[in-house]
């Protein structure tokens, strides 16, 4: 066990995570010159196409030190977006030291700050490194003095490097021996293993991989999950290397995984405890944090009949995503489909992505928002997922949204466009602190509803791509929050109701009232769209009937009788307005939902 290191990697997004992996990689020859691939471990088309890291990657390295011993490196590779941060904290518990990687010409980034916290409070080893030292822009001795600021690291502790060009990746494995600290563990005691992540395969079925605490797993051991309960054969086991290896034991302070022939989705659990059937461990492991979802929208397949494949492709990918949450609801405009919970709009994008490419579901995604709380007259409280569940105005004596808090950092230069960005959004500065002359953090208390739009994209559109930008959950307050509904001629279409506040539901409402008559096709009757909250109608648009010239046969003559001609269309239209349906297009509900 002495030989075994456990390390992550955090970093804020872009700062080369996923490229000084790829050295290490190369330098340990792990993988060879002829597989070698820019961002080796990103699996995914998407994380290529977009460059981001999506899912964090376990892959064991074997290193042979100038002192002549052989150490085993287990190495996993974390996502730096803020939406993507549970999968961070599942690398974390499954680690003993974190790579802290910082970008020389942009110095700590709000991301960095919130990753280093995890990884202390897990009492992590910290390895400070200053990548992309080949930059031109490259200030090595400024970056060394925030580090040291914010972690305590000396200038001589911190590693320098080069992802691009592999400098001082030796020196940085040379770090991970010395200064990361073997795992505890007692390789004779009753096994316990902690299950961080798991895969589905189509023909193996479920794919599990695990650290071991405690103990020794050989290959057809009768394993149980301690959670579920449930009892399974190991019918294989094995090391993570860029493909899976089958060992026949794996023994305490390792990473590997399990192949038990799971087929059912919901049967494991990440974040469980794997054991022995015969020799069980005394209790599981606990201290892993639970998920919070903080957006939510709903998700419904384009044909009713595809629901059960939804279901089944959710839960497939719940497997690969543990911070994706989801529950069957139904619209009376779309049908039958799910409600799911996001950790922010990235993730709900790269989920819907995922459906479309790895299990060809197209879907429609409702407007998104988020959890409130509703206090009625009577003093009940209620969580308001949906603008349906929200109870009616004159029952409701107040409603409860949910505020973040804010971490920005950026240049002085920026501080005036993000103050105004973040007051727009009802947002309230608590602190602002200088880091460095050239550097400055600021905190707000944001509505979270607020942000989940287009807040991200255009904060780093006023700051050209120089602020960065994390959050994490405050608490609920009162706010002024209405139901706005959508009618057509009269009748509301669920699908397109959202809770918005009270001084931007006119501004909204506008704008969707606007966009459905773009794209509604016209009809043989006047279609009336409104805006309303509640009774009151507060935005209003008309597409006009399609009408055929009835008086073109009409030459001359009476004008009377061209009166009684339009006087029939006009009966016509009305009756037909009562009677008529308005089928809203699918089409229509996407475009909407692209609001500007």
């Amino acid at each position: 066990m002495k030989n075994f290191r456990n390390f992550c990697v955090i970093a804020h997004i872009d700062h080369g995570k996923s490229t000084l992996s790829d050295r290490l990689l190369e330098f340990t020859k792990t993988i060879s010159e002829r597989n070698m691939q820019n961002q080796a471990l990103d699996s995914m088309d998407l994380e290529r196409e977009r460059g981001i890291t999506i899912k964090s990657h376990a892959i064991q390295m074997d290193y042979k030190h100038t002192d002549g011993q052989q150490y085993t490196l287990n190495l996993i590779d974390t996502p730096g977006h803020v939406d993507f941060s549970y999968e961070v904290s599942r690398s974390i518990a499954a680690c003993e030291g974190a790579l802290l990687i910082v970008d020389a010409s942009q110095g700590i980034q709000a991301q960095t700050i919130s990753n280093l916290y995890l990884a202390i409070e897990h009492d992590l080893e910290i390895i400070a490194v200053i990548n992309k030292i080949d930059m031109p822009s490259a200030d090595i001795e400024d970056v060394s003095d925030q580090i040291n600021d914010l972690v305590g690291i000396d200038q001589k502790d911190i590693v320098l490097a080069s992802g691009k060009t592999g400098q001082g990746i030796e020196d940085l494995l040379e770090a991970i021996v010395t200064r990361v600290p073997p795992p505890t563990g007692d390789p004779n005691a009753p096994v316990q293993a902690l299950v961080f992540d798991s895969v589905f395969n189509p023909y193996r079925g479920v794919i599990a991989y695990f650290k071991i605490l405690n103990g020794t797993l050989n290959k057809g051991d009768k394993v149980k999950f301690v959670n579920t309960g449930r009892e399974y054969n190991a019918d294989e086991i094995g090391i993570l290397q860029m493909d899976m290896i089958p060992k026949k034991t794996i023994s305490a302070g390792n990473v590997g995984y399990i192949i038990t022939g799971i087929k059912v989705s919901s049967e494991i659990k990440v974040g469980d405890t794997l054991t022995k059937k015969d020799n069980p461990c005394a209790e599981g492991i606990d201290g892993f944090e639970e998920v919070k979802p903080m957006v939510f929208a709903g998700i419904f397949p384009l044909d009713n009949e595809d629901f059960e494949d939804l279901r089944d492709s959710l839960e497939k990918l719940q497997l690969n995503d543990a911070s994706l949450v989801f529950e069957p609801e139904s619209s009376a405009a779309l049908g039958f489909g799910f409600r799911c919970g996001f950790l922010g709009m990235l993730h709900l994008e790269i989920v819907q992505e995922r459906l479309s490419r790895e299990f060809n579901q197209e879907v429609i995604t409702t407007v998104p928002n988020v959890s409130y709380f509703a206090y009625s007259t009577k003093g009940e409280v209620s969580k308001v997922n949906t603008p349906s569940e929200l109870p009616s105005q004159n029952h409701v004596d107040r409603i409860e949204e949910p505020y973040i808090v804010a971490q920005i950092i950026t240049k002085p230069e920026y501080i005036g466009p993000i103050m105004t960005l973040c007051l727009e959004k009802r947002g309230v500065l608590t602190q602002q602190s200088y880091l460095t002359t050239e550097r400055v953090e600021m905190s707000f208390h944001l509505p979270l509803a607020e942000i989940v739009f287009d807040f991200y994209d255009r904060l780093k559109s006023i700051s050209r791509g120089y602020a960065s930008f994390d959050y994490s959950p405050l608490e609920y307050r009162a706010s002024e929050i209405v139901r706005l509904d959508i009618l057509l001629n009269g009748n509301m279409v669920d699908a397109l109701s959202a809770l918005v506040h009270k001084d931007n539901a006119y501004a909204f409402g506008r704008k969707i009232c606007e966009k459905l008559k773009k794209i509604l096709p016209r009809q043989q009757f006047m279609i009336a769209i409104q805006a309303s909250i509640g009774a009151k109608v507060i935005a209003r648009e008309t597409i006009s009937a399609m009408r055929k010239d009835v008086t073109a046969k009409c030459y001359g003559g009476d004008i009377t009788r061209k009166r009684k001609l339009l006087e029939k269309q006009k009966k016509g239209k009305k009756k037909m307005r009562q009677i008529g349906n308005i089928d809203v297009p699918q089409k229509a509900f996407l475009d909407v939902l692209k609001l500007d």
